[in-house]
């Protein structure tokens, strides 16, 4: 199966949160919140890769819904990480959409694979 968006998109977002992480470790000496960061917006993309090797669609929607709370997840830690000044304006806002886009992909997602399922 070739890749697809969200998969494209979940792994380009791993990678970010990755570096942002990094930052935050090494620049900000933030290693509580950075880390709860780095799980949720990693497991996102894990999720999706999980969710299209599902054994059904049951299975698949499963996964898909995990990686959709996974996002929203991510989107608060961003805000929290940005509301006490550890990460700057423009990379908050840029993280922030890049987790807003995966969620309304996701939602569109999971929201056709429950219709088609009825």
């Amino acid at each position: 199966m070739k890749e697809n968006i969200i998969q494209q998109k979940s792994f380009a977002f791993a990678i970010r949160t990755v570096n942002a992480y990094k930052y935050l470790q090494a620049e900000k000496k933030e290693f509580i919140i950075s880390k709860q960061f780095l799980r949720s917006g990693t497991s996102i993309g894990a999720n999706i890769e999980e969710a299209t090797g599902g054994q059904s669609k049951k299975d698949f929607i499963a996964k898909m819904s995990i990686a959709y709370k996974e996002a929203r997840e991510t989107k608060y830690w961003i805000k929290l990480l940005a509301a006490t000044e550890y990460l700057e304006s423009d990379m908050s806002k840029s993280l922030l959409d890049d987790a807003e886009e995966l969620c309304k992909i996701l939602s569109s997602i999971l929201l056709s694979s429950k219709q088609s399922n009825s």
